[in-house]
C-alpha cells in the first residue's frame, strides 16, 4: 500500500497535478507521523492494516470539514474536501453496499453466536478484523445492535 501511494505521487509529480500531489504528500506526512509515532513506542513501521485505518480517519475528517463548510456557507473550501476525499478514497477498499453490510452482519453474528446486546463487542470486533475499510462501522454498529436486540 506504501508503494502504490508512492508511485502515485510520483506519476502526480510528473503530470503536475498540484492538487493529487498535494493530497498525496498530506497522506504520505501522516504514515510517516505513525511510523514515527511507532518508533517510539518500539513497534515497526505501519503496515497497511494501519494505513488503512489512517486513510479511513482522513476521509472521515474530511467529510466532516465538508459538512461543517456547507452548513458554513463555504461551497469553494467543501469542494476542496471533497476533491481530496475522492482522491484518497483511490486507495481504499471499494466500500460495501447495504445488502452486503447486512449479509456480512448476519455472518458474522451466526459466526460468533451472539445472542444478545452484551454480545455486540465481540460482533463489532469481528467484523472490524474481517472487513477494515470495507463498511462504515457507524452505520453497522446500529445494525447489528438492532439484530441483537
Amino acid at each position: 500500500m506504501r508503494a502504490k501511494i508512492a508511485e502515485a505521487l510520483k506519476s502526480a509529480q510528473k503530470a503536475q497535478d498540484k492538487e493529487l500531489v498535494s493530497t498525496l504528500r498530506m497522506v504520505s506526512a501522516a504514515i510517516q507521523d505513525r511510523d514515527i509515532l511507532n518508533r517510539g513506542t518500539g513497534k515497526e513501521a505501519a503496515g497497511d492494516d494501519e494505513i488503512l485505518q489512517i486513510l479511513t480517519k482522513m476521509v472521515k475528517q474530511r467529510q466532516e470539514s465538508a459538512k461543517a463548510f456547507e452548513d458554513g456557507n463555504r461551497p469553494e473550501l467543501a469542494a476542496k474536501e471533497n476533491a481530496e476525499i475522492a482522491i484518497i478514497s483511490n486507495f481504499l477498499p471499494s466500500q460495501m453496499d447495504e445488502a452486503e453490510t447486512q449479509a456480512a452482519i448476519e455472518a458474522t453474528i451466526s459466526e460468533t453466536g451472539a445472542s444478545g446486546l452484551r454480545d455486540m463487542g465481540k460482533v463489532m470486533n469481528a467484523l472490524k478484523e474481517k472487513y477494515p475499510g470495507q463498511m462504515d462501522f457507524g452505520k453497522a454498529s446500529g445494525i447489528v445492535k438492532s439484530r441483537l436486540q
